[in-house]
């Protein structure tokens, strides 16, 4: 006779049934206004809210845990990061550390209401690179910010916001 398999590894019926009742009432609360989506969606992922809430790069690495970062080669912007972008919506980005033990880079946007734009963590082993897309109301300096062996380290550029990429 042969054995039935699970349909996922590590999972029994019990349990798959207890994480679907728990995203049933979640989704329930939701619905009926008890919990804002994406209050609910930020709690589960473990969202730093008062990281988000900072206006500068010192009181971000504060909120994170660290104390003053500092300017490091190791911290750079690759492209397809431009000097002059011609829709502030969509400006691409992107960030490489070659510093030993990566474990987090974030994007910082130094003019915005909230400098925190993007922050990915890196599990060890993976390459320390990210690259993705921020929105800038204006010209700015756009900050890199690595920690890497639970010290912070920073590269800064400035991107240009122009209104059809004809300088500024």
């Amino acid at each position: 006779m042969k054995a039935i398999q699970e349909p996922c590894p590590g999972m029994d019926r019990r349990t798959a049934l207890k994480a679907g009742s728990s995203m049933t009432v979640l989704g329930l609360a939701i619905a009926a206004g008890l919990i804002p989506a994406r209050e609910a969606l930020a709690q589960a992922a473990g969202w730093n809210k008062a990281a988000f809430d900072t206006k500068t790069l010192a009181d971000l690495v504060r909120s994170l845990g660290g104390s003053a970062p500092s300017e490091n080669k190791g911290v750079q912007f690759v492209a397809p990061t431009p000097e002059i972008a011609e829709n502030g919506a969509v400006v691409p980005v992107g960030v490489t550390s070659s510093l030993p033990k990566t474990e987090m880079i974030a994007i910082l946007v130094e003019k915005n209401p909230n400098i925190l734009t993007a922050r990915f963590n890196i599990v060890e082993g993976a390459d320390a690179f990210v690259s993705t897309r921020v929105k800038m109301g204006q010209t700015s300096d756009v900050y890199a910010l690595v920690k890497a062996d639970g010290k912070f380290y920073f590269a800064k550029k400035e991107i240009k916001v122009t209104l059809g990429g004809c300088g500024g």
